[in-house]
């Protein structure tokens, strides 16, 4: 077991290069093969992806799809009443710029 006194005693991975286990062996960004050790299931390192490979059975996709509704500002209400209030605003400061205009034109403000 590794524990914090390991890396005084000069043992600083516990998968050292005698480790006699699979290796993932998926090439890395320096070219180089991954030396981390495998997953028993598909051969790669969580890294490399070995830690998840998805629901499996219709029960869990079906969790999976009701899980992935959209919810918050990215919903159909929120982006109708985003663009609804973009609207109002605008029509707003249209007016607001009509009116400035006329006072000007009128002499009431300069």
């Amino acid at each position: 077991m590794l524990i914090k006194d390991n890396v005084s005693i000069g043992i600083e991975w516990r998968f050292g290069a005698d480790w006699p286990g699979q290796r993932c062996g998926a090439k890395t960004r320096k070219g180089t093969e991954c030396q981390r050790p495998a997953n028993k299931k598909n051969g790669r390192c969580r890294l490399h992806g070995g830690a998840s490979t998805g629901p499996k059975t219709d029960a869990g996709r079906a969790m999976i799809a009701k899980s992935n509704t959209k919810h918050g500002k990215y919903t159909k209400d929120k982006i109708l009443k985003r663009k609804e209030d973009a609207k109002i605003s605008s029509e707003f400061w249209a007016r607001t710029k009509m009116i400035e205009i006329r006072l000007r034109a009128a002499g009431v403000i300069e």
